[in-house]
């Protein structure tokens, strides 16, 4: 999409881990780049914003693309609290942006909104690809509203992509900065089983991806950001050890998990999902890292 070459581009959840990598990426290909921010703005290159109410279509005119990053963590005990901050921040949140980018007097031409493979909830080794049914179980709700979300984008003629993202591997955030430290100890391990699921994509990939999608008009709809080639646990716990010349030799039980974690450690750190990156693949998007030891060797090597 050659418009898009010097194009105006709106970015939410600028300062999660994702976000962090995207922005400097979109700038150093010249795009120009503008954030909505919580709390008030500090530059000419942000704009205010609350999730849990509707921005003015004004604020939203005039982007060429929008790219929706923004939502509350998952990580930590599921407490009642907690849940209704996850759900409301990515269901409400994306509603009001999408309404308001539906209004707006120039609407963007393509719309980028955050999802998760969370949306397929836990379905042992069933190999599972965009046109897959969801699953059950909280995030399963979660992903499932907050896809729907975004409907007045779509609705208004906007191209919408909804990227269902795996596990991003990056050593500035995320779940693999969570699980170095015992693993850099010796004291890592597979956890539970270790025959559920991981489907992954290294950090240069995800932000690859979203400017394939960006630029790409024939992707539209839910496009699974993970790498060609997911493992199951057990492989990735040993993988990631070979790489930091450690054993693994010190399994979670999945009983200590739910102890722990409680809802979130079943749903998260338990549940099984093998993602293909369907859609990804047939428009001809070039992974940089397929291979699971060569990503964690790229990341730990940073």
């Amino acid at each position: 999409m050659a418009a898009l070459d010097s194009a105006r581009i709106l970015v939410t959840g600028a300062s999660g881990l994702i976000g962090r990598a995207l922005l400097p990426s979109l700038k150093a290909r010249g795009f120009e780049v503008v954030c909505l921010v919580h709390g008030r703005a500090a530059g000419e290159d942000q704009i205010h914003w609350e999730p849990r109410r509707s921005l003015s279509p004004e604020a939203v005119s005039g982007f060429d693309a929008v790219v929706h990053l923004a939502g509350e963590s998952v990580v930590g005990r599921w407490t009642n609290s907690k849940k209704a901050k996850i759900r409301e921040s990515r269901v409400s949140g994306t509603r009001n942006l999408a309404q308001s980018l539906a209004k707006a007097a120039k609407r963007p031409r393509v719309f980028v909104s955050a999802s998760a493979i969370g949306y397929y909830g836990d379905r042992d080794a069933e190999i599972l690809n965009e046109q897959s049914s969801p699953g059950s179980g909280f995030l399963a709700d979660v992903c499932r509203e907050w896809e729907a979300a975004s409907q007045p984008a779509t609705d208004s003629g906007i191209r919408t992509a909804l990227i269902r993202t795996g596990i991003v591997l990056s050593a500035d955030g995320g779940a693999l900065q969570k699980m170095l430290p015992p693993f850099r100890l010796g004291v890592g391990g597979r956890v539970g089983s270790g025959r559920q699921w991981m489907s992954w994509i290294h950090i240069q990939d995800h932000i690859g991806a979203i400017q394939h999608i960006l630029k790409n008009d024939l992707l539209q709809g839910p496009v699974n950001l993970v790498a060609p080639k997911p493992v199951i646990n057990a492989e990735f716990t040993d993988t990631l050890a070979a790489v930091l010349s450690r054993p693994a030799i010190f399994p979670v039980p999945a009983l200590a998990v739910k102890l722990l974690f409680g809802q979130m450690g079943e749903e998260v750190l338990l549940a099984s999902q093998r993602v293909e990156p369907a859609r990804l693949v047939t428009s001809g998007y070039p992974f940089q890292f397929s291979d699971l030891r060569r990503a964690l060797e790229a990341v730990l090597k940073k």
